[in-house]
């Protein structure tokens, strides 16, 4: 805000000043706001509308929450303003003279504290005069010994009156009932009081009339005028003309404060040139009824000395009146003017107006979080202060007006840190010696969101066997937030998979308060070994911080799969077929060969061979590792023509699962030998056997003139080398074409190592096989 300050005068009595206040924190201040009020107004009276005179609208009053700053307790900081109107109320019975004794100008200084932002504004209310307080006497009555040989024109000072009121209201005049002897005559005295005398007007006889009554009545200026009276008694007495005499009108001296009880101030002297008991003088007090409190007077030698503490913080100076008087009556006064001087006994005071309620840790530079202001009772250097921080803090002073500073951020803060401050504020006056105090505050810093969430490792890899149940916990991520609340809270999801993305939320979920990773169905490693999730870590600031992670499961293998036999393979009807074996073959001879293959890895999917049942006990072997069948012998006599072997394919695991195939084995060196013994076989219960029977024979027809035409090609082409074609034969009759770098078509999985091991001996098994076929053909 800025602009002039301006007077104005409401109607009445009442004046008041209405300035554009300037801000606090502005670097000069306008006049303050003045107001006028008379004293004694009841409680809850209106002193002025604050609200009109600082230019603000009545929401302003109760936004800013303006309140009263004041040591008075005649404007209480609570409802001293009216937020509804924003009128300044009375809150207690205004006394004036109880404010401002003896003092003409009475004025109350206000100040008027606002939040949101701080400011101050300075009121200086002045409490007008009304006239209630009568003049009053300090005695009930006066007793006067005139000597009858007092000359005409003789003044006799009387006691005077004393109004609490100043101004118009205070004592104007004096008036004295009728009496022939005496008249009235108000004489000027120092500091503007009017002292009443009598003047003799008519000699006195006392043996005519020994004493006289008069009444004296002191009237003020007031509207009503009001009065006080005092009756005085004149007791006529032998001749005593000399009344006593002060050897100086007016008495002045200075004394520091804090003077110990007892000590001497001062010693007045009066003389009086009568003799005997007319010159016996006493000393007494004329003046206000506090002036007993602080000094005693020695009645017979006029000495004064410090009856109770003298402070000049309650007062400055004293002025007194002493009376003499004489054995004959006679009196006279003279006026003393103690001045008290200050010494520095007072340490200054820090008062905290205002305290910000809310200081986030990114406040910046300069930003205000108090308002203080220092008060020292001492004047002059006395009451000069300087203000300083003792402790390093970001936090520094700034010097504001009228004895107003500023607690500013000097630094960056940071609550993760430090959450609060403990900062001191010393106060010293310029005294000698300097007295200082000291007044701290606890500032808490508000929390923001200026930390992301950190997790406890920067990669995550869990290991999780397969056929794991659904809903199971297979990890649990954990990161931290240093701030607080909302801005602490850590929640978790799942952002990036290399799944795909339909089918990741049926893989795993993550629980979001918690970070526990659930499997949301049974893991199976032949068909996943792997997968890899961007897990999140959120925060609930406003805005958000995250941070992200990686998270890699290994889904471990169990044996969960048997070996599964491709060869040899069972026929239509689901009968084993028949390899032939020639009668003359030797010990080793490669009969066939068992291929089996698992769907496991490692140790669970290492297949091994066993041989479980044979028609004949030791005429084949077969290999442990390659399921190769050989001739353990050559073939006797006695041995079977046919030949059954049971194998049993095991794999690795614990525990082992297994698998087993059945060999027919004929040993024959033609077709025609073979025929017979299938033609031996029962016949088949339904026709599909007889139309497989069929089938068979046509196609080892096929094969053999496939045969001859492979020959003729071969016999062409003379010298040129080529691998002839391998020929399989799985029953007598019937022959199928592979080679060596055509696969058996196996369903998903991966062969086992004894398979790929033994790849070589494939090609020395088809010649065989060829072979038999050719012989066969030849039947």
């Amino acid at each position: 805000m800025g602009g002039s300050c301006v007077q104005r005068r409401p109607a009445g009595r009442l004046q008041v000043l209405f300035p554009f206040l300037l801000p606090l924190f502005y670097p000069t201040l306008c006049e303050p706001i003045r107001y006028s009020i008379p004293e004694e107004l009841a409680k809850g009276s209106v002193v002025g509308n604050l609200a009109k005179d600082l230019g603000l609208s009545v929401l302003d009053v109760s936004a800013r929450k303006l309140r009263v700053s004041t040591e008075k307790l005649l404007f209480n900081r609570n409802n001293t303003v009216n937020r509804e109107n924003g009128n300044i109320l009375v809150s207690d019975r205004i006394d004036r003279e109880s404010l401002c004794p003896q003092s003409t100008l009475c004025v109350v200084p206000l100040e008027i504290v606002a939040e949101n932002p701080l400011n101050v504004f300075h009121i200086m209310v002045r409490i007008e005069d009304i006239n209630d307080n009568p003049p009053y006497f300090p005695q009930n009555s006066i007793v006067l010994q005139i000597n009858e040989l007092a000359i005409l024109g003789t003044r006799f000072g009387l006691e005077s009156a004393i109004d609490a009121d100043v101004g118009p209201n205070s004592l104007q005049s004096y008036q004295l009932s009728y009496n022939e002897y005496f008249s009235l005559m108000v004489k000027d005295k120092i500091e503007g009081k009017n002292a009443p005398e009598l003047i003799l007007e008519k000699p006195l006889d006392r043996e005519h009339q020994s004493s006289h009554f008069l009444v004296l009545t002191a009237v003020d200026g007031g509207d009503p005028v009001r009065s006080g009276t005092i009756q005085i008694r004149i007791e006529v007495t032998d001749a005593n003309d000399n009344p006593p005499v002060f050897s100086q009108d007016v008495y002045k001296v200075s004394l520091p404060e804090n003077l110990p009880l007892g000590t001497s101030v001062l010693k007045v002297t009066a003389i009086d040139q009568d003799e005997g008991i007319n010159a016996e003088i006493t000393y007494s007090f004329k003046t206000l009824r506090d002036i007993g409190n602080v000094f005693m007077l020695d009645h017979q030698n006029g000495e004064i000395k410090s009856k109770g503490p003298i402070d000049f913080e309650i007062r400055s100076s004293y002025t007194m009146s002493i009376e003499a008087k004489d054995g004959g009556g006679m009196a006279t006064e003279c006026k003393i003017i103690i001045e008290i001087l200050d010494e520095n006994d007072n340490a200054p005071e820090v008062i905290f107006t205002s305290v910000s309620n809310s200081i986030t840790e990114d406040a910046e530079h300069g930003m205000v979080i108090a308002l203080f202001k220092t008060h020292d009772k001492d004047l002059g250097e006395n009451g000069e202060v300087t203000c300083l921080i003792k402790e390093t803090v970001p936090f520094r002073i700034e010097s504001s007006a009228n004895n107003y500073y500023k607690l500013v951020t000097d630094g960056s803060l940071d609550r993760e840190k430090t959450p609060s401050y403990n900062v001191t504020i010393t106060a010293t006056d310029r005294g000698k010696p300097p007295l200082s105090s000291s007044s701290s505050i606890t500032l808490h810093i508000a929390d923001v969101n200026d930390n992301a969430p950190v997790f406890e490792q920067a990669f995550y890899l869990v290991h999780i066997a397969e056929n794991n149940p659904p809903g199971a916990s297979i990890a649990q991520v954990s990161a931290s937030d240093p701030d607080l609340g909302p801005n602490g809270r850590v929640s978790y999801s799942i952002v990036n998979s290399d799944l795909e993305p339909r089918a990741l939320a049926s893989y795993v979920s993550v629980s979001a308060q918690s970070g526990v990773v659930f499997a949301q169905r049974a893991f199976d490693h032949e068909q996943l070994r792997a997968f890899e999730l961007t897990l999140q870590a959120r925060d609930q600031g406003s805005p958000a911080l995250s941070a992200n992670v990686s998270l890699r499961v290994l889904v471990g293998d169990r044996n969960d799969n048997a070996p599964r036999v491709l060869y040899p393979a069972l026929g239509p009807d689901g009968s084993a077929l028949f390899d032939t074996v020639p009668r003359a073959a030797q010990p080793g001879y490669l009969v066939t060969k068992v291929v089996a293959v698992d769907a496991d890895s490692g140790h669970n999917a290492w297949l091994s061979y066993h041989l479980l049942q044979a028609s004949e006990p030791g005429l084949f072997s077969l290999g442990l590792r390659t399921g190769e069948v050989r001739t353990a012998r050559a073939l006797g006599d006695r041995d079977a023509a046919r030949q059954r072997l049971l194998v049993a394919v095991r794999d690795g695991g614990q525990p082992p699962l297994s698998a087993t195939a059945t060999l027919l084995l004929v040993f024959a060196d033609s077709l025609q030998e073979v025929l017979p013994d299938v033609s031996d076989r029962p016949a088949p219960s339904d026709p599909q056997a007889e139309l497989q029977f069929y089938l068979v024979v046509t196609l080892a027809l096929i094969s053999v003139l496939f045969l001859l035409a492979v020959i003729l090609a071969v016999a062409l082409r003379l010298g040129r080398s080529s691998r002839p074609a391998a020929w399989t034969c799985f029953q007598p009759g019937l022959c199928y074409k592979t080679g060596p770098g055509v696969s058996p078509n196996y369903s998903r999985g991966t062969l086992p190592y004894s398979y790929n091991m033994h790849l070589k001996h494939k090609a020395q098994i088809e010649t065989n096989h060829l072979r038999n076929c050719e012989e066969t053909a030849g039947f």
